[in-house]
C-alpha cells in the first residue's frame, strides 16, 4: 500500500511541475475568448479553469506514468486487454483476506491494494463530474457520456502503447476501468449538487464580467498589443513569399507595416484585427475622433513599438563586436530599449493611463461591449 501511494505521489509531483507549461499553452486562447466574449476576465473563472487543467494533467500522468523503456515493453508477455465486466469484484474476494461470514476480516480487506485500486479509479474521474456539472452546466446524461469518453481515451492511450510510441501497450486495457471511471463521473455529478448552492453562480459571474468589460483594462490593452504583434508576424510570411523577389528587406518591412496597421484597419473602422477581436475601438480623449487622429496614433505606435526596436536590434547586430567602443554602444542601446519598453509594459499592464503615443495623438481605447 505504501509503495502504491508513493508511486501516485511521484506522478502528482511531475504533473504539478509540468502544469505551468500546460497552463501557458491554454492561457492565451482562454484570455482571447474571454475578452472577445465579455471584454474582461473573471478571476474566479481563471481559478476554476486552471484547477480543471491541473486536475486533467494529474489524471493523464497517473494513466501514463511511470514510463518503461522500449526494450522492457518489447519483451512483455502480460495480457493487453481485459473484457470481463466486474472482474475487480472477484479479484477482491479471492485475493484479499475478505471473508463474507467473518466480519473481523472486513477492515483488513479494505486496507489492501485490491480494494484501493478500484477506489482510485472512481476517484480519478470524480472531480471531472463535479467540474462538468458546475462549470459547464451539463446534464447527467452528458456527464456520463463525457466521463465514459474520457475513460475510453485513457484506456486507448494505454492500449496503443502511448500512441504507438511503444511496440505494444505497457498497461492493461481494462473494461472494469471504464465502468469504475464512469461511475466516478456520475458520483461527482451527484456530489456537485450542494456545491452549486455555495459556489458563485456562473451566469452571475458572466454578467459581472461583461459589465467590467465596458471599461478597458491595462491587461486587455496588453493582450491586444500582443495579439496584433503575433498576427503581424504571421502576415510577414506570405508578404515575404510574394515580394521576396524584390530582395529589398526594408521595402518589404515597410509594406507589411502599412498593410497590417493601415490598410486592414481601414476596413474595420480604424481597428486592427487584434483590436477588433477584443472589441476595442479608438476614440478621442476630448472630442469626436477623426481620421487624422487615428492615422497619427498608428504612425506613432508603429515608429515607437515596431520600427525603432527592429532598427535598433538590426543596428546592434551589424556592429563589429570585439571592440570596446562598439560593445559599449550595444550595451547602452539594449539598456535604453529595456528601460523604455519595460516601463511601457508596466504601464500597459497595471494602469489605464494614456501611453506616450496616446498622449501625442489625444486618443484612447474604448470598449464596444454593450
Amino acid at each position: 500500500m505504501k509503495i502504491i501511494m508513493n508511486g501516485y505521489l511521484d506522478v502528482l509531483k511531475i504533473a504539478i511541475l509540468t502544469f505551468p507549461f500546460v497552463a501557458f499553452l491554454i492561457s492565451l486562447p482562454f484570455i482571447l475568448i474571454q475578452y472577445h466574449k465579455y471584454g474582461s476576465i473573471s478571476s474566479w473563472k481563471v481559478v476554476v479553469l486552471y484547477s480543471f487543467v491541473l486536475y486533467l494533467t494529474c489524471a493523464y500522468f497517473l494513466v501514463i506514468l511511470p514510463l518503461p523503456s522500449l526494450d522492457e515493453v518489447a519483451h512483455l508477455t502480460t495480457p493487453r486487454t481485459q473484457f470481463i465486466p466486474f472482474q475487480f469484484i472477484g479479484e477482491f474476494i479471492t485475493h484479499t483476506s475478505f471473508k463474507l461470514f467473518d466480519p473481523q476480516t472486513y477492515l483488513t480487506a479494505l486496507s489492501e491494494s485490491y480494494f484501493f485500486v478500484p477506489i482510485y479509479n472512481i476517484l480519478l474521474t470524480l472531480p471531472f463530474g463535479v467540474y462538468i456539472r458546475y462549470y459547464f452546466h451539463y446534464s447527467f446524461k452528458k456527464t456520463v457520456l463525457l466521463t465514459f469518453l474520457l475513460s475510453l481515451f485513457f484506456e486507448l492511450t494505454q492500449l496503443s502503447g502511448l500512441y504507438f510510441i511503444y511496440p505494444r501497450g505497457y498497461r492493461l486495457f481494462d473494461v472494469d476501468d471504464l465502468i469504475l471511471n464512469t461511475s466516478g463521473g456520475m458520483l461527482g455529478y451527484l456530489l456537485a449538487a450542494p456545491l452549486l448552492k455555495i459556489l458563485p453562480d456562473r451566469a452571475k459571474i458572466d454578467a459581472d464580467t461583461r459589465e467590467k468589460g465596458k471599461v478597458v483594462s491595462g491587461f486587455r490593452r496588453t493582450t491586444a498589443f500582443g495579439l496584433d504583434l503575433a498576427l503581424y508576424s504571421l502576415l510577414t510570411i506570405p508578404v515575404n513569399i510574394c515580394l521576396g523577389w524584390l530582395d529589398n528587406t526594408i521595402f518589404i518591412f515597410v509594406a507589411t507595416l502599412i498593410l497590417y496597421f493601415f490598410i486592414i484597419p481601414a476596413t474595420f473602422n480604424g481597428a486592427t484585427l487584434g483590436e477588433k477581436f477584443l472589441k476595442l475601438k479608438i476614440s478621442s480623449q476630448s472630442e469626436a475622433t477623426n481620421l487624422w487622429q487615428i492615422s497619427w496614433r498608428r504612425i506613432l505606435f508603429v515608429i515607437l513599438y515596431i520600427a525603432i526596436p527592429r532598427l535598433a536590434i538590426f543596428f546592434i547586430t551589424i556592429l563589429p563586436l570585439g571592440e570596446t567602443n562598439t560593445e559599449t554602444i550595444a550595451l547602452i542601446s539594449l539598456a535604453v530599449l529595456f528601460i523604455f519598453y519595460g516601463f511601457t509594459a508596466l504601464k500597459f499592464l497595471f494602469t489605464n493611463k494614456p501611453i506616450l503615443y496616446e498622449k501625442l495623438s489625444h486618443t484612447k481605447f474604448s470598449s464596444t461591449i454593450n
